[in-house]
């Protein structure tokens, strides 16, 4: 028997389902005022209740409210307060909308745009970019039936309702370069722009949204919006209006990407006047403290990826409101317990810290990536290195990949004294744990970073008199495993550098197992490769240094001079002449 205490509790629940039940049921009656107030009354008890949206969801009422909606038979006022019913199913759980999706709730709402009557089409709308922008919607349901895109675009003019929820569906359904020339091909360009100036911020917003999605990665794109006139505007003055100060973050941080796409896709110049003055002190800014978290991770992210390719974007933002000490003050992230009053926000923050480093790393790694001024600048004080050593082994790979990123970089033109920091922090047998990574992303950063560190030949000679034996075992067994072709090329690079040290060739010349693969790789059926091993013999006859000729006398004695004979006439024209300047090294 049931304890006195137990009893309510199970009763309480058979009620919950009984008057869920009752909710259910009165959709089937017969008299269609019955069933309008059955609605009405559903709608009124599911607002903010996610259990009762998840009972009825379970009871089977979503089925029976599309067959309503649907019904021509139904009266409108029936047909829209379905819509607004199912829409606040939707608002629930990720398993609300996946039940509502299993129900093919998308083409019925699709079909129900048909419609003349714009109170419906609105709450039609309204439910479809609920279910839209959840990640669980597969946004490929927009594209199946060809005629949805062009309806959509027709009903943009209907009111501002319609406008801000087309143009969000369209911001979240747009994820591959096919989706941006569906919508491109629709005439999204020409129909969107003039929201950009709706009295709505809600359509000016995700208007907005719309362009940097569309504009990503999208030269075509980018290059017919460089040419738009909004109200008599160029559209890119119209994104530098909305990246001022006065204007909410989530607009400026926007229109920063629409500008930063625009640029990397090459419709703007990295010296334009918008670009340098405009949106890199507006990212910048963004990456200060006072932001929120995803404000300071989206603000690097995007900065990085403005200034990849460009040094002198590089140089100015480095110079600019002291972003490399802010940059540190990401990895410390959160900062003093005591002084964050806000417990939820500090879990909050603390789940998305790593992200705040990724994105730091990515910055890190494009300020450093082509000048050696602005790489020095926070390196060695800051205690970055160190930072990015113990990344590396991080259980994550993409941290793994970030830090190690970062630590190639700061190597690449490196002086010796950032290179044994690295070397120190790093700690050889880290660095061989790297080179025998599963993901291949880690490794070739790896060798990468390695290549970097064997560059001069002093720093060559150097490191290879202390961790020489190593090095050359992890070449080795890289060299011997199934790794792809970009993997073995940049190992045997490093080997060719290691080749063009003084002392360090040693190494090489006294490995006749090493010889044996740098011949096999002579003769492989990749140009690259071959390039890269004839590089190493190259190095290793150059006539000019101690030793040439006892080294040319032992290649010439395993074949190598046969080899590059046949090289001399192979139809890759880089690989024909670097074997014939190897051969004069002979002559010479």
């Amino acid at each position: 028997a049931l304890s006195a205490a137990e009893t309510p509790v199970k009763s309480r629940c058979r009620e919950v389902t009984a008057t869920s039940r009752h909710y259910v049921d009165r959709l089937f009656d017969p008299d269609p005022q019955k069933v309008l107030q059955g609605v009405i009354d559903m709608k009124n008890a599911v607002i903010g209740n996610n259990k009762q949206k998840a009972n009825l969801i379970v009871l089977g009422a979503v089925p029976r409210l599309l067959y309503l909606l649907q019904q021509s038979s139904s009266s409108l006022e029936l047909r829209t307060e379905c819509a607004v019913v199912l829409g606040s199913l939707a608002m629930g759980t990720e398993n609300n909308i996946k039940s509502l999706v299993d129900c093919h709730i998308i083409p019925a709402l699709l079909q129900g745009l048909l419609c003349p009557d714009l109170i419906f089409i609105e709450a039609c709308l309204r439910c479809l970019r609920t279910v839209f922008i959840s990640p669980v919607t597969p946004v490929q349901l927009l594209y199946t039936d060809s005629t949805v895109i062009p309806h959509l675009m027709s009903l943009l003019s209907r009111s501002q309702r319609t406008q801000e929820y087309i143009t969000q569906i369209f911001s979240h359904c747009c994820k591959t370069p096919e989706h941006q020339t569906v919508l491109f091909n629709h005439g999204a360009i020409q129909n969107i722009a003039p929201l950009l100036i709706s009295p709505s911020y809600k359509v000016r917003m995700q208007a907005l949204k719309c362009f940097s999605v569309l504009a990503y990665e999208n030269t075509q794109v980018s290059m017919t919006l460089v040419n738009v006139l909004v109200d008599g505007e160029l559209l890119s003055q119209v994104f530098v209006r909305m990246m001022q100060r006065d204007q909410p973050i989530e607009m400026q941080l926007t229109a920063a990407k629409c500008l930063t796409y625009m640029c990397r896709a090459g419709a703007i110049r990295t010296d334009d006047s918008c670009i340098v003055l405009k949106t890199l002190p507006c990212l910048v800014r963004m990456c200060s403290k006072e932001h929120l978290l995803e404000e300071r991770v989206e603000g690097a992210e995007t900065l990085a990826y403005l200034m990849e390719p460009d040094v002198e974007l590089q140089r100015i933002a480095s110079t600019t409101d002291h972003l490399v000490a802010m940059l540190a003050d990401y990895f410390k992230y959160p900062s003093s317990v005591s002084a964050i009053t806000d417990i939820k926000r500090l879990d909050h923050d603390l789940k998305h810290a790593h992200e705040l480093r990724q994105a730091a790393f990515k910055l890190y790694a494009s300020l450093g990536s082509n000048d050696e001024d602005i790489r020095k600048k926070p390196i060695l004080e800051s205690g970055v290195i160190e930072l990015l050593c113990s990344l590396t082994q991080s259980d994550s790979p993409a941290l793994r990949v970030n830090g190690i990123w970062a630590l190639m970089n700061m190597a690449f033109q490196a002086d010796q004294k950032v290179k044994v920091e690295i070397v120190r922090c790093l700690g050889t047998e880290q660095l061989f744990r790297l080179l025998s990574d599963p993901d291949t992303n880690v490794l070739m950063k790896t060798l990468g970073l390695l290549r970097n560190l064997l560059s001069t030949r002093p720093h060559i000679d150097q490191i290879m008199s202390s961790h020489g034996k190593q090095i050359m075992q992890a070449v080795t067994l890289i060299l011997e495993a199934e790794h792809n072709i970009e993997v073995k090329e940049q190992t045997l690079c490093i080997l060719a550098n290691i080749a063009d040290g003084n002392s360090a060739k040693e190494l090489i010349m006294t490995n006749d197992d090493m010889l044996q693969k740098i011949k096999y790789y002579m003769g492989h059926s990749n140009v690259k490769l071959q390039l890269a091993a004839t590089f190493c013999i190259s190095n290793l006859i150059w006539n000019e240094e101690d030793g040439s000729q006892e080294r040319q006398d032992k290649l010439r004695e395993m074949g190598f001079v046969d080899i590059l004979h046949k090289l001399s006439q192979a139809s890759d024209p880089n690989l024909s002449d670097r074997a014939k300047t190897a051969m004069q090294q002979y002559l010479a």
